[in-house]
Formats: C-alpha cells, structure tokens, sequence
C-alpha cells in the first residue's frame, strides 16, 4: 500500500490558500495520487455542526470555550476523517489544522501558547503535518479581499490578525523543516509553483 501523506494549508483569511490547496490537488491528481480535500473547522458530518457554532453563533464566546470547540472539532476531524485516509494511502489536504489554534488562540486571544500545544496533541493523539504552507499577506490586504461581509472571527479587527500573522511566522521559525512560509502577494501561478516545489520534495523523500 502506498505510504499516506498528510498537508496543511495556513494563514489569514483572504491569503488564497484555499485557492492554492484545490490548484494542488488538480495537480496531484492529474499525477496519479488519490487525494483528500477536508478543511477545519467544518469537516462532514459532525464538523459542520461546530462550525456553524464556532462562526455564527450570535452571542458571547468566551476566549476559553472557542478554543475548546476548535479542539473537538480537530479530535473527531483526525479519527474518522484524516487518519483513515491516510491509511489508505490518499494525500489528505487540509485547509487549517493545529497552526490555526496556535496563531489564533494562542497569539491572537492571548492565551497560553504552551497549553494550547498540549491541547492539540491530546486532539491529533500524536498525528502531526508532513508539511505545512503558510500564506503569508499584510492584514489590510487580507482584510480588503474578505471585504464587508464578515463571520464572527473575521470581525476580530486589524490588531488581533496582526498578532495572528506574528504567530504563524514564529511557529515557521520554530518548526522550519516542515512549515513552509509563501509570500502570499505573488501571483497565483507564482504561488502555486512554489507550492509543488516544496511537495515535489516531501514526496520524493517517502
């Protein structure tokens, strides 16, 4: 059986990578690969549910209970969904995974980053990216393009996705093998082939 390979895709909301994970898997499959498109939060099945919690909920969410529901969300993702798909030896793309509660929760709402990190291991039981882009993009950018219409984390405003932005980039520069910083301004074709470069060599090292 073919060794799984599992890839996440990070940033702020309006840096493309949504985009740029449906250009990789057109790419993969068009190369013989049996690929996963899943995302976080919002997986199928019980992932929706949270999602739509997690993003319309009209009312207060404390800082605590966001992060906790994020957590559950990953716990169920990573066991029915992810790991299963790996088994089989698919290349599971994931729009948002462990990164995002670092840089959002953690940077972003100010809780402990350390405890967070705990948290997320507890939830993925161990399974950890084999790579991760992170779609770097200045926040008036990122804002312009998600534009007036807003959900419940995008209206966060301009001070708490700056710390978000600060908060993907060090966890680039702590974990530089595995997670891959794009300069999200380029082109799209530009962008994408920076993309393939990066899993043409995860996948030549299986």
């Amino acid at each position: 059986m073919k060794k799984g390979l599992f890839i996440t895709f990070e940033g702020a909301d309006g840096c493309g990578k949504t985009t740029q994970l449906k250009l990789l898997s057109e790419y993969l499959t068009k190369n013989g690969h049996e690929v996963l498109l899943t995302r976080e939060p919002g997986a199928k099945g019980l992932g929706e549910k949270i999602r739509d919690i997690l993003l319309n909920f009209d009312g207060v969410v404390s800082d605590r209970c966001e992060s906790f529901l994020f957590l559950a969300d990953r716990a169920q993702h990573i066991d029915t969904i992810i790991n299963p798909a790996i088994n089989e030896g698919k290349i599971v793309l994931c729009d948002r995974h462990t990164d995002s509660s670092v840089a959002y929760q953690g940077f972003g709402r100010g809780l402990s980053v350390e405890r967070i990190n705990m948290l997320n291991d507890l939830a993925v039981n161990g399974r950890k990216p084999d790579l991760t882009f992170v779609f770097d993009i200045d926040v008036e950018t990122s804002m312009k393009r998600v534009g007036d219409k807003k959900d419940r984390m995008e209206s966060a405003g301009i001070e708490f996705f700056n710390r978000v932005r600060q908060g993907y980039l060090k966890i680039a520069q702590n974990e530089p093998a595995r997670v891959k910083v794009i300069d999200a301004s380029k082109s799209i074709d530009e962008i994408h082939a920076k993309v393939i470069e990066h899993v043409q060599e995860v996948l030549q090292n299986l």
